[in-house]
């Protein structure tokens, strides 16, 4: 017997709504600038994803995320940044801690000017966290919570202000990076809203079909835009290319598979969207240095047994 998804009060929706209930993870249809409400840090039942770019600031305590297959804690007073496309899961807290979560969507993140190299990592999977604290930093993002869960579309717009410029400090004053960089990935003109907007319905495109037997030709088409165009404009902006980030994308989802879940590895490679166990193997073993056994077995004696997923 299959056990239910894992959907969350917080209007997540399955990734693949279509092959529920197989998939452990969610993603949210929330792309807003906004705030979680909870201060309090609990575990997550299960790795989850969203749109936008998510910032954690730790007010007491520390948590430990599951992210892309690591282990990474983060303890108070510390400030980490990173794309919530990546699957991630809060798998431990100590008692008490408590931290603010503010999401800023894509659009605003790709439009910022002078972030190349700061932009290439968090693409490319990186958990980021500013080297350098500002005294103000415990109060501030408090304040930026408080007023954009009041909803008062003029606060939001002065939050956005002030926020930008703390991203911007983040980028200029130090920052580490937890996973190794590639190649820059050039900016995209804050004006250019339609080439955001483009960019943004790609990459929502690979997130919900990427399963299924898609092409870089079929995203691009679902943006309207002309095969070669699309290509060259997602690699620009988001520094993989179309194919690689459907890869990618699969790639999250069987992990996400052999953590949740007690299928065997030739039904995690097909129910991640490919077409063979061999091809599976290479492109996980490519991706994260060790075979999905060894991934499942080391994961398990972390923790990470599934809760009640088996096959039907």
């Amino acid at each position: 017997m299959v056990a239910p998804l894992l959907v969350s009060q917080d209007e997540s929706v399955p990734v693949h709504p279509d092959q529920n209930p197989r998939h452990p993870l969610v993603i949210f249809g929330d792309h807003r600038f906004c705030a979680g409400e909870a201060l309090l840090v609990q575990r997550m039942p299960g790795p989850h994803m969203h749109s936008q770019i998510e910032l954690n600031f730790v007010l007491e305590g520390d948590m430990t995320y599951w992210f892309d297959g690591r282990e990474l804690t983060v303890g108070k007073g510390r400030l980490c940044l990173f794309w919530g496309m990546i699957p991630h899961q809060v798998i431990a807290r100590a008692e008490g801690t408590r931290f603010v979560c503010l999401y800023v969507p894509m659009s605003f993140f790709l439009g910022l000017a002078n972030l190349t190299r700061f932009r290439d990592a968090v693409f490319r999977g990186a958990m980021i966290e500013a080297t350098e604290l500002r005294p103000y930093d415990h109060d501030i993002f408090l304040r930026w919570r408080e007023e954009l869960l009041a909803g008062d579309e003029g606060l939001t717009e002065i939050v956005r202000n002030e926020l930008t410029a703390r991203v911007l400090r983040i980028e200029r004053d130090g920052w580490r990076d937890l996973r190794e960089e590639g190649s820059a990935i050039a900016s995209l003109d804050h004006h250019d809203g339609e080439r955001i907007e483009n960019v943004e319905r790609m990459l929502r495109f690979i997130a919900e079909n990427a399963l299924d037997d898609i092409s870089a030709d079929d995203v691009g088409r679902d943006a309207g835009l002309h095969p070669n165009y699309a290509m060259t404009l997602f690699k620009r902006a988001v520094g993989l290319t179309i194919n690689q980030a459907i890869v990618r994308h699969r790639l999250d989802t069987a992990q996400s598979l052999l953590i949740a879940t007690d299928l065997s590895i030739t039904d995690v490679a097909f129910e991640s969207g490919f077409g063979s166990a061999s091809r599976f193997y290479e492109a996980f073993s490519e991706r994260f240095n060790e075979k999905p056994t060894a991934f499942r077995k080391r994961m398990r004696s972390k923790g990470g047994a599934p809760s009640g997923r088996s096959r039907q």
